[in-house]
This record gives C-alpha cells, sequence and structure tokens, in this order.
C-alpha cells in the first residue's frame, strides 16, 4: 500500500489519515495547508497530477504551487468561510501551467490547530456525466420514488420503486395522469401542486395520506414537485419525487397518543373518571371500541388478591367507548359485574399476565356464540375482527384489564399496537390504583371524622339550629373542621366551629381531640375567652410532641348565648367572623375581636358582648365556605349575606340553599356550616329573688321557691328542691360574700341557681359520723341530676338541676 512521503529527517509524524491510503485515493490530488500557509501533507494523486514528491513540498510555501499568486477574492474568501471553492493555476513539476477546479476545507489538525485541506480530482471518470443510458439506468435504479411528467401532467417516465408502489408497470401508467393512475382525492391535490410548480417555476412540497391499490393499508407519502427547464430555462415537465413516511407517521401519531395519554389519563384521584379517561384517550386512534373491568374486590377498598386469577372472571365494568355514538356494542353496562369466560381475551390475558391479541376468526368466534351468547351476537353484528386485552396491573397487584378492539379500522392489532396499549393501560393502572388508596384512606378519614362530629344536635330550648358539613372531594382529602352544639348550664348553650390545618387522618384525629377538649373546657363553664385560652395551649402542647414534619395549627370560633337575658358572648382564634341576620331582615358579619390560630399563643384573646333579638340567626361556618370557587373573597361575603336575607324560614333550607349558592360541585375544601334562631325564657318560665346575708333568709327562700314551685305545677319537685335552695343558699350565707340571688328556671329540666359576690368555688366533701357538716353538697349531688358552679364578673354562681317529672 502506496504512503505519502514525509520530510526526511523530520520526524513529522504519521500523515493525515485522509492521505493515508493511497490506493483509494490516487484518483484524487490532495494536500494539506496549515494555517501559516506551509504544506503539511501531499497525496499520491497530488504527485500524479503536479509531479512532485512529498520530500519536495512538505514544510515549503504553499504559494510556491502556484503560476500566479492566490486571487484576491479567494484570500477573503478563506478568511471567513468553512469551505471554498474555484478554479485555480498550479505550476506542474515539469514548469508548465495547469488550470484545476479546486475544493478546499477548513478543519482542526491533529495538533488542534486550525488547517485546510484541498482536493481537486485526477482525470476523468469512467462514465461521462453526459452519457444518456448510463442516465437513464440511474433514474429507473433509483432507490427515492420518481416520475417525470409533461407539460400536461401526464407521466413519461417512472422509476422501478414507482412501479412498485404504484403495482403498474411504466408502460400502462405511460401518458396517464397521476389522478387517472391513482384514484384517489389526494391525487387531485397532487396535480394541483405539480399546477403550481409549472406556473411559478418553484418547487412545491406536500403531505398526502392515501390508500393504494394492492397495499394492506394507508401509507402517508412526503411529494415533492420540482419543475424541469431545458437550457434555455424554459419548463418542460415536473419531475415527482416521493418518500414513504407511513412508518415515521405511525410512530409520531404513538408519540402523541402517548403523550396526550400522559396529559389525560390521572386528572382526579376518582377512581370511575381515571378509567374512563383511558378509554377516551384510546378511541379511535387505537381501537374503535374499548372497555375497562376492574376485580370487584377494589371496591371494597382492600388490596387485590395477589397472583394472577385463573378460570373464569368477575369483573366490574368501570368504563367504556366506542367510535359509534352510544356505545351499542356494549354488552356490560358500567357498574354491572360480569362473568368472562376462561378462553375470553380478558380472562386468557389475566390469567397469563401479560397482554395479548386475538383474532376473531370463524372459530373464536363460534366459541364466543357458544359461551356468551349476547356478546357473540353484538361482535359478529359490528364485525369484530382483532382485539388486544391488556392486564391492568400496579405495583405487582393485579387490579383488571382493559380490551381494545377493532371493527371498523381494518387494520389487524399488530406488536407496536400492543406496546402502546399496554404503556397507556400501565399508567392507567398505576392512577388508578392511586385513586384507589386515595379512596380506601378518603373513606377511612371520613368514618372517623363522622364518628367525631355530632350525630345530631342536642335538645335545648335556647335556640333552633341546623348543619350541615361537606367534606372536601379533591386530592387534599378529608380535612379537620368541626362543629358542636354544647348545653350549659343555667339553660345556656355553646355554638362551636372549627378548622384543623391539613388534611387525612391526622387532621381527623386532631380534630377529635380539639372537640373533645371544647366540650371538657365547657362542662367548667369558662367564658369564651378563657376556653380559647386553655384550647391554644393543648394545640401548643400537641404540636411540641408531634412529627417535627407535621405542623398542627387551628382556628375556632366560640360562642355563649343565654335566652334568659338573650345576650351572646363570642371569641375567635383566627377564625371567619360569623353572620347576623336579624328578625327585621337586616344582616351583617359581627365585628368579634380577632385573635391568633391556636397553637400560636401569646396574645390574650377577647370577648365580644351582643344582646339579639329573639329570633336572630347567627350563621357560623369554616373558610371553606367563602373561599370556595374564583370569587373575591368580598363577593363571597356579599353573596353569603344575600342569601342569608331572602332564604327559606327554615334552617335547613337556609343550610341548603348557602351550599347550592356558594359551593362548586366539587369543592377543594371542607366546609362545616352552623346556623341557629335564638329563642328566649319568658318571666314565667324564671323567678328570681333577692337574699339577705342572714341565715333567717333561708326559711323565706325555701318558701319562696316551693310558692313559684306550685304556680309551674311542679309540686313533686318541692321536696328537693326545698333540700336544694336550702343547703346552696345557706353555703352562700355563711362561707360567701353579697350581693346573693336565688333564680329558678323552668326549662326542659328545673334549674336552681344561687349567685354570690364571692369567687371561691365550692367543693363537695364526705363528711366523716361525727361532724356536723359537710354532707349538703353530697346530698344535692345525689338527689340532682347534676350541679356545678361557673364564674361571673362579680362573683360565681352554683346551679343545680332536676329531672322534670314523666320527662
Amino acid at each position: 500500500m502506496a504512503r505519502s512521503a514525509s520530510v526526511p529527517g523530520e520526524g513529522s509524524g504519521p500523515p493525515p489519515e485522509d492521505l493515508v491510503d493511497e490506493a483509494a485515493t490516487a484518483t484524487t490530488a490532495k494536500a494539506v495547508v496549515d494555517g501559516h500557509g506551509i504544506v503539511t501533507g501531499w497525496s499520491e494523486g497530488a504527485r500524479r497530477l503536479l509531479g512532485h514528491r512529498a520530500s519536495e513540498v512538505i514544510g515549503r510555501p504553499a504559494s510556491a504551487l502556484l503560476a500566479d499568486g492566490p486571487p484576491q477574492e479567494a484570500l477573503s474568501s478563506l478568511l471567513t468561510l468553512p469551505r471554498w471553492s474555484g478554479r485555480a493555476t498550479l505550476l506542474h513539476r515539469g514548469g508548465h501551467a495547469l488550470t484545476v477546479n479546486l475544493l478546499a476545507h477548513l478543519r482542526q489538525g491533529g495538533d488542534g490547530h486550525e488547517e485546510w485541506l484541498l482536493l481537486t480530482a485526477v482525470g476523468r471518470p469512467e462514465v461521462s456525466s453526459d452519457d444518456d443510458a448510463f442516465l437513464r439506468r440511474s433514474f429507473t435504479q433509483s432507490t427515492c420514488t420518481t416520475a417525470l411528467y409533461d407539460t400536461g401532467l401526464r407521466l413519461v417516465r417512472a422509476n422501478a420503486d414507482m412501479e412498485r408502489v404504484i403495482g403498474l408497470p411504466e408502460e400502462a401508467m405511460y401518458g396517464l395522469r397521476v389522478s387517472e393512475i391513482v384514484h384517489h382525492p389526494q391525487a387531485d391535490r397532487t396535480e394541483e401542486a405539480m399546477r403550481r410548480a409549472l406556473d411559478t417555476g418553484e418547487r412545491q412540497d406536500l403531505q398526502v395520506s392515501l390508500q393504494l391499490a394492492g397495499h394492506e393499508r394507508p401509507s402517508v407519502w412526503n411529494v415533492s414537485l420540482a419543475p424541469v427547464r431545458d437550457g434555455d430555462g424554459r419548463t418542460q415537465g415536473v419531475l415527482l419525487s416521493a418518500h414513504d413516511l407511513t412508518e415515521q407517521h405511525v410512530a409520531r401519531q404513538r408519540l402523541a397518543l402517548l403523550n396526550e395519554a400522559s396529559l389525560r389519563i390521572g386528572s382526579t384521584l376518582d377512581l370511575d373518571r381515571t378509567a374512563q379517561e383511558l378509554a377516551d384517550v384510546a378511541v379511535p386512534r387505537l381501537a374503535d371500541f374499548v372497555t375497562v373491568d376492574l376485580l370487584p374486590s377494589i371496591d371494597d377498598g382492600d388490596d387485590p388478591p395477589a397472583g394472577s386469577p385463573h378460570g373464569p372472571v368477575r369483573l366490574r365494568r368501570v368504563a367504556h367507548q366506542s367510535v359509534l355514538e352510544g356505545c351499542p356494542e356494549a354488552v356490560v353496562p358500567n357498574g354491572t359485574v360480569a362473568v368472562y369466560p376462561d378462553k375470553s381475551a380478558a380472562a386468557e390475558c389475566l390469567a397469563a399476565g401479560r397482554p395479548l391479541i386475538q383474532r376473531i376468526t370463524g372459530e373464536a368466534m363460534a366459541d364466543v356464540l357458544r359461551q356468551t351468547p349476547e356478546r357473540g351476537e353484538r361482535m359478529r353484528r359490528f364485525g369484530f375482527h382483532s382485539v388486544l386485552a391488556v392486564p391492568m396491573r400496579a405495583r405487582g397487584l393485579t387490579l383488571g384489564v382493559a380490551t381494545f378492539s377493532r371493527h371498523r379500522n381494518p387494520e389487524p392489532f399488530e406488536q407496536d399496537d400492543l406496546l402502546l396499549g399496554q404503556e397507556i393501560t400501565d399508567r392507567a393502572g398505576l392512577c388508578i390504583d392511586n385513586a384507589r388508596r386515595f379512596t380506601r384512606e378518603r373513606a377511612t378519614s371520613l368514618t372517623l371524622q363522622s364518628s367525631l362530629l355530632p350525630q345530631r344536635l342536642p335538645e335545648q330550648s335556647a335556640l333552633d339550629a341546623a348543619s350541615r358539613y361537606l367534606p372536601a372531594t379533591t386530592q387534599a382529602g378529608v380535612g379537620g373542621d368541626w362543629f358542636d352544639v354544647i348545653p350549659l348550664s343555667g339553660a345556656r348553650v355553646a355554638l362551636v366551629v372549627g378548622d384543623v390545618v391539613g388534611h387525612g387522618i391526622q387532621a381527623s384525629a386532631t380534630m377529635g381531640r380539639l372537640r373533645t377538649a371544647v366540650r371538657t373546657l365547657a362542662d367548667v363553664d369558662l367564658p369564651p375567652d378563657e376556653l380559647l385560652t386553655h384550647l391554644d395551649d393543648l394545640v401548643s402542647h400537641l404540636a411540641a410532641g408531634a412529627d417535627s414534619t407535621g405542623d398542627i395549627g387551628a382556628t375556632c370560633l366560640y360562642a355563649v348565648y343565654d335566652p334568659v337575658s338573650r345576650r351572646c358572648s363570642l371569641a375567635r382564634a383566627g377564625h371567619p367572623v360569623p353572620a347576623l341576620l336579624t328578625p327585621d331582615g337586616q344582616a351583617e358579619f359581627l365585628d368579634v375581636p380577632s385573635g391568633l390560630p391556636l397553637g400560636l399563643g401569646g396574645l390574650p384573646f377577647e370577648v365580644l358582648e351582643r344582646e339579639l333579638p329573639v329570633g336572630s340567626v347567627l350563621a357560623l361556618y369554616t373558610d371553606g365556605l367563602l373561599e370556595a370557587g374564583s370569587r373575591d373573597i368580598d363577593d363571597s361575603m356579599d353573596m353569603f349575606l344575600r342569601i342569608l336575607r331572602t332564604s327559606d324560614t327554615s334552617l335547613e333550607g337556609t343550610c341548603d340553599a348557602v351550599l347550592r349558592a356558594m359551593l362548586p360541585e366539587r369543592p377543594a375544601d371542607d366546609v362545616a356550616l352552623l346556623v341557629a334562631r335564638t329563642r328566649a325564657l319568658d318571666t314565667f318560665h324564671v323567678a328570681s329573688w333577692d337574699v339577705p346575708a342572714d341565715t333567717a333568709a333561708v326559711a323565706v327562700a325555701r318558701k319562696n321557691a316551693c310558692r313559684q314551685l306550685a304556680e309551674w305545677g311542679l309540686d313533686d319537685c318541692v321536696f328537693v328542691t326545698e333540700l336544694v335552695v336550702s343547703e346552696l343558699v345557706t353555703n352562700a350565707i355563711r362561707h360567701a360574700e353579697p350581693p346573693i340571688e336565688l333564680r329558678l328556671i323552668y326549662d326542659r329540666t328545673l334549674i336552681c341557681e344561687v349567685s354570690d359576690g364571692s369567687t371561691t368555688a365550692p367543693h363537695m366533701r364526705r363528711a366523716r359520723t361525727y361532724d356536723e357538716g359537710g354532707r349538703g353538697l353530697l346530698l344535692v349531688a345525689q338527689t340532682c341530676q347534676g350541679w356545678g358552679a361557673r364564674h361571673t364578673t362579680n362573683g360565681k354562681v352554683i346551679w343545680a338541676e332536676q329531672t322534670l317529672p314523666g320527662v
């Protein structure tokens, strides 16, 4: 093998790779010139062209090889372009000039510096460019689908690949137009583009999709139409070149379908909706009819059995879609459980644990008709010919099966379709499993929350109440909203609405703890501001002991209404203000002083005192009510007041009207709503007397109480009431400070209250055998339904409740 010589003794290293194989490159003269204009490479072809040996040229200036020096235009081009071509006059070793066509490439050499590769042909090709026979053979044997048409759009020549594609020899197509050779609307489009190419003299490109005779499936072509001109520039015809893009087109369609599936499937955590999204995506681009069936055990919230089911399998239809309106192919309605025989595509793919394709042959159709006549009849009526069944799996569990069928698309399913079907089914399976897990956790949270919320509102006389709780339907899960109605002493009642930060089981559990704490603190008869202070401390303790990754916080509104004084005391911890509708139709939001949310601590809570006319409606709610939808918060507040003014007179109707008007179909947050209409206990049901700080007043107090009981018709309560009045009044006279007052309240129970000016609370103790006192409160506790004490701004109140006869 000949190699280019290097300069003797210079140790210049091996020559460039493109100068090594001289046997293959002897017909091309090559030289390499560095950035300084010095020749660094010389090929055998260059020696044959100019007669100089490599040792005579390498290391010397390249300009010495030019007869007239480099032209100025060449020098300017070499400074700016990566490639140059033109004619150059070179000096032969024999001394004569030789003009050649020279091509120069700028490249990076082995040492990292730029250099030029110069090339020119040595001698002429064996076949001349004007050899007509050679050109005709090249046209005919070209792998590009090509045809030549005259100015009348009649075929003049067609190469072998055009004959193969059309399925006709050139002789059969000669002199015919495209629309006559191919009977398809796309042929008319092609002829219109050919006319534009002739009229404008510009190349036309278009993409056509058509079903060619003799081809099993439609094909997609990129067609290029170039005008053909003679030496004088006159247009003589049109050259049609077509490239088959079917494979690329199908691949792009599959990628587009996968992309759409990734965007559309799993948009929610609703199991049935996710299954329907799978069916919708696959029709019509993958199948004409799609069904999605899941194992019935998924509906129970449990994990499906491990492994693959075998034999006849029971499946629940959750979704189907068709290219035909109304899905007339469907035999099983959505939500229905059906049995699939062991030879059905669904049962076979589940048993095998992998996707499979079934061709609906005559024998297969007979089996279907025999096992499931109705299903077989539908398949025969609509012409099912190919079925692809894909098991739906996620995290190693089998969830169900997706079945893709074709009856309008004549193409049977192939391996690529199987891979595509498996890809989108796997994605849907993962989304459905997420939805299944979310549904199970949400159901658990709802069950927990439902058990912690009031099952029914307690009976009391202070007010009428109605409530609504609506859990969120989004991916956030169940929240920690709660409400409560708590009867208090003295016929009073407490209204509570709260909202725990976060969602899920943790929020529900925290809600339950806070609701229990509120009821416990309410039993102590703490005023609203003190109750919230204790609740704030509790939340801080809960947060200190919680996982560091999760925050515990809550908001709360606590209100106490007294039907005797018709006064309402309210305090809030970061919670939305309540709304009030008075009997005259005026609606407003109460300006309850704002406190920090529970768990932040540090600042005291303040109380708003407000006297409420009888029949006033007080509305307490959580923030999910006003923040639902896209409305501004001020617009939501105005709407809320408007609904309160115009809604039904019943509290139940008011709750329904509020939720219906203000919440979207799928609220993003939990909503709790508590609506109460105030009542009042009139003077007939309440009697009170001032008691002097004298033990002689005890007997007078007993007489007053007995006389009032007789007026109420409660003679059966006289004995116990005398005992209670004697004990409570005596204790107040002996151990407390004036003013002392005795009050009887005739409500669902008989309530006896003694108030005094002391803040010292009594306590019950067990007297010893020879003690002269200490048994009074023990007797009160044993004879009454309940007793207790509550502090007021000026002292305290000791109370005792008796069950009324016949109640």
